[in-house]
């Protein structure tokens, strides 16, 4: 099992926008589940300390890395990180067995 792991700093700094981009990151990475086979759990989540912690993660459980492949060039995926893609200023990912 491979467990992918990505986190993201926002690039908005008005405190309601920036709430409103993390929960339409959930919103669209959360509904991948029923649509690309490959994810077997998966859940997003906003930072809730602050700080210098980033600003969303996500934790998403796949059989092995070449799920995570499939997962990664999936249309609806690829839909869901073009939207991720605008509204972050940096990323950070690691993928670890379990």
């Amino acid at each position: 099992m491979i467990r992918h792991i990505v986190s993201w700093q926002l690039s908005e700094a008005d405190p309601a926008r920036k709430a409103a981009h993390a929960a339409e990151i959930a919103a669209r990475l959360e509904a991948l589940v029923g649509v690309v086979d490959e994810i077997r759990a998966l859940r997003v989540g906003a930072d809730v300390a602050g700080g210098a912690n980033w600003d969303v993660v996500l934790v998403a459980d796949f059989d092995d890395l070449d799920a995570v492949g499939r997962y990664q060039v999936h249309p609806a995926h690829q839909a869901a990180g073009a939207f991720i893609r605008s509204v972050v200023s940096d990323r950070m990912a690691v993928d670890i067995i379990v």
